[in-house]
């Protein structure tokens, strides 16, 4: 989520319009005075979670969130001050912050039903097809089918070893790419010294890791790649800026939703940013949709273990009786879920973890030696050599517990008055899950702060990151779990394990300067700056030449 930027953003508004606004201001006060400072008295003796000082009439506390710092990283300053349970007042929304395991716990047992809704926001109206994006839907019937579906027919490790071939085809694919990179360009300008008396070639890995995982994810959905090959690489980047236009949008705070009323102002542009942007994005799904409809019309389709998700939707709407939707509505938003929260989230993980190692020497060569002993050089690593890889295990569950990908998740709406905590949380209230702070606790792990994915094989051996061990919770806990968690796991470690076997990396500035570690924010936390690394083959050539034919999708 973003930091708050409503006062950035009134500058763009003319004062004529804030002008004719504070009319609404005066009013809004009034009902502030009356509702939350004089309400009945039996609400005032309620045990509420506590509160930071200096809330203002309508605003609540925006103008503390006012300020340089990401979004949770604020919040996770107000936890310092005021407890692992607070209550915060986002404009006329009020919302707990929880980053206490024991409290995640019983949010997520106990009161699991109670929070597994989410709030109306005008991302999820205009970007996620009216809430039919399951991943922003209210708690109730829809969501539990649609939710189903996608596990069974995707996400099910069931459906996962299907379609392994993908994963594995683009993975080996990914790493021939940046050999054929040293190999076509290793003696020209790109030829660098990585201080090992080698050569090596630089390259951008948050690009090469955001092609790979969207290639994954476009063919397991759509039956399509979305570079490489014979693709319209102009038209493949055009659709991943419109995707990461996309995760941006999702992650605003804005002011509409916030303060409702105000919502007409569209201060900033993010609503009608929001409607465009969809627009875009859904011609290209009609597209794609068309040319599936196409193709069954003309019984030119897959196998039916080999259908992508798009069809199988096809075929699961006909004969579904879904109420609310259109079948073209629900297959498209779905489809525009899965492809968010596989690609987006997967990345991110990939790059902060590559980054990790790259600023801490001595763990990259620990992984390295463990490649060397378990999988040698003879060969590529393969899926089935990851139980063995049991320190790159580990310093994945670091990765994660150190950047979360998506450090507040999404927010959600509680249902029905509950005690949290021995906290009285009212039905309507939001609630943010700050996992950044969760797990950054000193009562979890000694020395919070530090990468030390030695922890994952001594004290903390038996935690996981599937939702059950509270500890460590990067994928979310409870009904709202990620559905995406085994899918994450198993490209994340074959394409660490992949890349670091085949390659030596390096830091192409001064060796004593660490990779910036800078973040910025949307739906999840991104890498503010490029990730520059030098590559250098470490395997022999024959390795690479592994034969790609007849994958490509």
């Amino acid at each position: 989520m973003n930091s708050i930027d409503l006062f950035s953003s009134l500058d763009a508004v003319s004062s004529s319009s804030i002008a004719g606004s504070l009319f609404f201001i005066v009013l809004m006060f009034l009902y502030y005075y009356f509702i939350f400072l004089g309400g009945a008295g039996a609400q005032h003796r309620l045990n509420k979670p506590p509160e930071p000082s200096g809330a203002w009439p309508v605003l609540g506390h925006l103008l503390l969130l006012q300020g340089p710092k990401l979004f949770h990283l604020a919040l996770s300053d107000m936890a310092d001050k005021y407890g692992p349970i607070f209550s915060i007042r986002l404009g006329l929304h009020q919302s707990i912050v929880v980053s206490d395991w024991e409290l995640a716990k019983e949010l997520s047992t106990t009161h699991d039903i109670a929070v597994a809704s989410r709030p109306q926001l005008l991302a999820g109206k205009h970007l996620g097809y009216n809430y039919a994006m399951f991943g922003l839907s209210p708690y109730g019937s829809y969501w539990r089918v649609i939710r189903k579906f996608a596990m069974l027919e995707l996400l099910s490790m069931h459906r996962l070893n299907l379609l392994g071939h993908i994963r594995v085809f683009e993975i080996k694919s990914s790493i021939q790419q940046l050999y054929k990179l040293w190999v076509d360009k290793g003696d020209g300008n790109l030829n660098l010294t990585t201080g090992f008396g080698i050569d090596g070639v630089m390259v951008e890995m948050r690009q090469w890791i955001l092609d790979l995982t969207t290639n994954v994810i476009f063919r397991m959905i759509y039956g399509k790649r979305y570079s490489g090959g014979c693709v319209d690489m102009d038209e493949a980047r055009k659709c991943q800026r419109i995707l990461q236009k996309i995760m941006h949008l999702f992650g605003l705070n804005l002011v509409g939703d916030m303060i409702p009323w105000l919502r007409w102002l569209d201060i900033g542009g993010h609503e009608n940013a929001m409607k465009e942007t969809s627009k875009e994005y859904d011609n290209l799904l009609e597209g794609w949709l068309e040319e599936h409809h196409a193709r069954r019309r003309g019984h030119n389709g897959s196998g039916k273990d080999d259908r992508d998700f798009m069809d199988v939707m096809i075929s699961m709407l006909k004969a579904a009786d879904i109420e609310g939707y259109d079948a073209n509505t629900i297959n498209k938003s779905t489809c525009l879920n899965m492809n968010l929260g596989g690609v987006d989230t997967t990345a991110t993980m990939l790059t902060w973890t590559l980054c990790l190692l790259m600023n801490h020497p001595n763990v990259l060569m620990k992984v390295e030696e463990e490649l060397d002993i378990h999988v040698g050089k003879g060969r590529l690593v393969e899926e089935s050599d990851i139980p063995n890889l049991v320190y790159l295990q580990a310093v994945i569950k670091e990765s994660l517990r150190l950047y979360p990908p998506a450090p507040l998740g999404a927010p959600r709406e509680v249902t029905r008055d509950c005690v949290v905590g021995g906290y009285h949380v009212a039905a309507g209230t939001r609630l943010f899950l700050n996992v950044w702070k969760l797990q950054r606790d000193p009562k979890i792990c000694s020395e919070p702060l530090e990468f030390k994915p030695e922890r994952f094989m001594t004290t903390h051996n038996n935690i996981d990151v599937r939702g059950l061990n509270f500890e460590l919770i990067p994928f979310g806990a409870g009904r709202r779990v990620c559905p995406g968690i085994n899918f994450s796991m198993q490209i994340g470690h074959l394409v660490i394990a992949s890349l670091l076997q085949s390659f030596k990396l390096s830091n192409p500035h001064d060796h004593n300067e660490p990779v910036d570690m800078t973040a910025i924010e949307g739906l999840t936390i991104s890498k503010a700056t490029p990730l520059e690394v030098i590559i250098t083959p470490k395997l022999s050539s024959d390795v690479y030449a592994w034969n790609s034919s007849g994958g490509s999708g």
